[in-house]
């Protein structure tokens, strides 16, 4: 008797941790599901003035967690929730290094919006080159374990660059096995490494052996200032941008309409493809948006052959508010300037 009370006991608390488990233990996935929808107004400052106009402007995230079994499997039945693995997610990355990357698309995203908000608003402007952002580096580079994604290399062997291309130019027309000096910045702080070049698969030519991005600023008598805290990748470039232009004009685009959306935003001022956009649509439903921006995207006969059954972010966008008890209305756009006209045409 005593031992079956005991086999009762020791079942029931295995039972009690294998549940606890399933609750509280973090497996290599995670959960995408609806993030923040931000007034922009919080976040954004011109030439030291905040945005007092009625309606707002507003960024849309989506929210991501580490998942637990539980966790997972409800993920799994909830409509706007999407189970993903570490790999997918973080793209073979470390998560220092992926922070790093969504902090460079954050900044990008930021130096896009003000171009072409100072553009769309007739200011001058000009940029300037600070050196090639380093977005990944080879294991088998002579500055692995030196330079770090998120670095931005400056001088190489004591020249500067106007361009990412003049940078690869001047390594490229070495040879493998050289050696180079290269100042970089880690962390703000200026630091020097040396090493040899190596050849590089994609073109047989010597190369350090790091992926790189030009790292732009935008000089203008204009001053735009940032609060992003937490927050990054690029998705936000076209809503930073109608926020900018209007506080750089004082032109009423919103007519105190509260207005959310998302999209990247390019050097011509067009309106890309972003990811997770039914879970933005969720979140601006629920924080009570009238209208959402979402991009109007091509699909490429690639991407068609890759996944038969993509769909546009706007058609994505679409699908998500009929699953909602929402009036909020989607607008597709393609251009900053599809956008600016709905503004300009809306009562």
């Amino acid at each position: 008797m005593k031992n079956r009370k005991l086999r009762n006991y020791l079942l029931s608390f295995i039972i009690a941790l294998a549940v606890i488990g399933c609750v509280f233990i973090p497996i290599p996935y995670y959960i995408e599901q609806p993030g923040s929808t931000i007034d922009l107004k919080e976040l954004i400052t011109v030439n030291d003035k905040k945005d007092e106009s009625s309606g707002s402007f507003s960024l849309t995230s989506v929210g991501i967690r580490q998942a637990s079994v539980v966790t997972a499997l409800k993920a799994k039945t909830s409509p706007f929730q999407e189970l993903v693995s570490e790999k997918e997610l973080f793209g073979g990355a470390s998560g220092e290094e992926y922070d790093q990357i969504q902090k460079y698309y954050m900044a990008s995203s930021q130096n896009a919006a003000i171009e072409q908000a100072l553009k769309l608003a007739n200011r001058p402007y000009t940029f300037a080159f600070k050196g090639v952002y380093v977005m990944s580096v080879l294991p088998n580079s002579s500055f692995s374990g030196k330079v770090a994604v998120g670095d931005t290399v400056t001088q190489v062997d004591g020249k500067k660059f106007e361009s990412s291309q003049e940078f690869m130019d001047y390594v490229k027309g070495k040879n493998v096995g050289d050696e180079v000096t290269i100042d970089y910045l880690h962390q703000e702080e200026s630091k020097k490494a040396t090493g040899q070049l190596i050849e590089l698969e994609t073109d047989k030519k010597a190369g350090i052996g790091i992926t790189l991005v030009d790292h732009t600023t935008i000089e203008s008598e204009d001053e735009v200032e940032f609060h992003v805290d937490n927050i990054g990748g690029p998705s936000a470039g076209l809503m930073f941008t109608l926020e900018i232009y209007e506080q750089l004009t004082g032109n009423d685009l919103r007519k105190g309409k509260k207005i959310a959306g998302t999209g990247t935003m390019d050097n011509q001022g067009n309106v890309g493809r972003i990811g997770g956009i039914d879970k933005k649509v969720a979140s601006a439903s629920q924080e009570g948006m009238e209208i959402f921006f979402a991009p109007d995207d091509e699909i490429t006969e690639t991407e068609k052959a890759y996944d038969p059954n993509i769909q546009s972010n706007y058609q994505e966008a679409k699908k998500a508010l009929k699953k909602l008890n929402s009036d909020m209305v989607i607008v597709p756009v393609k251009t900053l300037q599809d956008a600016i006209d709905y503004l300009e045409k809306m009562e």
